[in-house]
């Protein structure tokens, strides 16, 4: 009791073929905390004591990426970077904006963002990147040891194998659309030799992300740029979706 806590969503049944081979991320009967069930932007909740995690010093706005994090931290344990890799994330949002430093954290020797929006690119200079780009025509082929999308934009997907060097890895990591589809060169993943993987949700990784929080290994300071009472949600959700004021994160306070 009085525990301050962040919530792994993602709740697992611990019984199924997924589980048992600690697949929990593909549990055949999986629930999310605010999603599936409820409990998002609420004053108050109930989650299962399992997906609850003690955040010590941590502030709440600092422990609320830990959920986020994870994922990352997820996807960058499924594409396993090397040291000295040269990197390109596509996408300077606060998720692209954990990438850069989780791949950072690995070891990498030189990281280059892609981005359309300015002020992403700016901040994602200000975080570490070492060359930042507007435009996809402006990355160089064949490159990159490895390339993250972090759009979840179907036509940066498609586009990515373009730019990973013979032997290289892609991670798609942002989210698509359901449903809909991409043409893709065969002969291109062949003929590069390319591994291309996809990362959902994360496995076990909260713990890692609060350890890398407390650290400061990982720096979130920055990445949320508008705090919101929860009667404001609404205002948060067009701010996001019309890409305006800056935005980056926005974190809704429920007790603010």
């Amino acid at each position: 009791p009085g525990d301050r806590v962040a919530v792994e969503p993602n709740l697992s049944c611990d019984n199924c073929l997924a589980c048992l081979k600690n697949r929990q991320n593909l549990c055949q009967s999986g629930a999310a905390v605010g999603v599936t069930r409820p409990g998002g932007m609420a004053q108050f909740t109930t989650a299962p004591e399992k997906v609850t995690f003690a955040i010590g010093g941590l502030s709440f706005e600092q422990a609320a990426f830990m959920e986020p994090l994870s994922c990352v931290l997820h996807g960058l344990e499924r594409l396993g970077p090397e040291l000295a890799d040269k990197i390109c994330i596509l996408g300077a949002g606060p998720i692209g904006i954990l990438l850069m430093q989780g791949v950072r954290a690995q070891g990498a020797s030189h990281i280059t963002v892609m981005d359309k929006n300015p002020a992403r690119l700016e901040f994602a200079a200000e975080m570490g990147a070492d060359v930042t780009l507007a435009d996809l025509s402006e990355l160089q082929q064949d490159s990159y040891d490895a390339v993250i999308d972090a759009t979840g934009s179907l036509a940066v997907m498609r586009q990515s194998l373009d730019f990973a060097r013979p032997g290289g890895k892609v991670l798609w990591f942002g989210v698509p659309p359901s449903g809909e589809e991409i043409s893709l060169e065969p002969f291109k993943v062949f003929r590069k030799g390319l591994t291309v993987l996809s990362s959902f949700t994360s496995v076990r990784n909260s713990y890692q992300a609060l350890d890398l929080l407390r650290s400061g290994r990982i720096c979130v300071d920055g990445l949320v740029s508008h705090r919101l009472p929860l009667d404001a949600f609404q205002r948060g959700i067009e701010v996001i979706e019309q890409g305006s004021e800056r935005v980056r994160k926005v974190q809704v306070l429920p007790n603010g």
